[in-house]
């Protein structure tokens, strides 16, 4: 998955969780949990998104804080388990 992809997925599962999310113009080192006031139920449900849509076993323990955590777990194609 390219970067440009990634970052679409994420905001594709952010938008899941936050209707009106817009990553549009946000550095990436964003942390996502303050910008967009995500609670843990919030989170992983994102994170339960970001699985399913790019195929990896993606654990809301992994490194996820930061839009550039998140479009690197998703670019590398890797994930720290198993899928």
């Amino acid at each position: 998955m390219t970067p440009h992809e990634a970052r679409d997925l994420l905001e594709s599962a952010l938008r899941g969780v936050v209707p009106d999310a817009d990553l549009g113009g946000l550095p990436g080192d964003t942390d996502l949990r303050e910008a967009f006031e995500l609670d843990s139920l919030d989170f992983v449900e994102l994170v339960e998104r970001l699985s399913k849509g790019s195929g990896l076993r993606i654990e809301e323990d992994d490194d996820l804080r930061t839009i550039d955590a998140i479009v690197g777990l998703l670019s590398r194609g890797t994930s720290p388990r198993p899928v």
